[in-house]
């Protein structure tokens, strides 16, 4: 399943909130954090600097992702989410390999993400795409996480 793969527009910000939220709600639970976030998503993310990518396919917004700059041209992968009824379709695919290319194109250095361990199909993904567990170290920004990856895009 081909989807387009559009910015952030402001029409598109409950499906953030919804899609996300749905995830969240049906693997864990949403936390303080994602809250702000989720319901904020143009203040917390895109007016400092992130993104936020939407998945389209006939006209519906069936997934979406976001980028957030955590330092100096090392962004975090966050808020992915695909539609319930349409996972499995390569949904989730698409919006990574978009996101790297984006991320290389803005000369980004790395991709860092937190993810837990039981999301087996989503470490999977993470590591075909060349993603490596790193040290997590100190406190998490989500009390879910068990693990951080890391693509590295330049070593300059």
């Amino acid at each position: 399943m081909r989807v387009n793969i559009v910015p952030f527009q402001d029409k598109y910000s409950n499906y953030f909130y919804e899609l996300n939220y749905d995830w969240l709600n049906e693997y864990f639970y949403v936390e303080k954090y994602d809250e702000i976030v989720l319901k904020n998503c143009k203040q917390e993310i895109i007016n400092k600097g992130g993104n936020i990518f939407f998945a389209i396919y006939n006209s519906e917004v069936v997934g979406t992702m976001a980028l957030i700059p955590r330092e100096k041209d090392v962004y975090e992968l966050n808020k992915m989410a695909v539609k319930k009824k349409l996972r499995g379709n390569g949904i989730g695919h698409q919006l990574i390999q978009f996101t790297i290319e984006f991320a290389k194109k803005n000369n980004y250095k790395s991709i860092i993400l937190y993810s837990n361990t039981v999301l087996e199909n989503s470490i999977h993904l993470y590591n075909k795409f060349g993603f490596e567990k790193i040290n997590l170290e100190g406190k998490t920004p989500y009390k879910r996480s068990d693990i951080k990856m890391e693509l590295v895009l330049s070593s300059f």
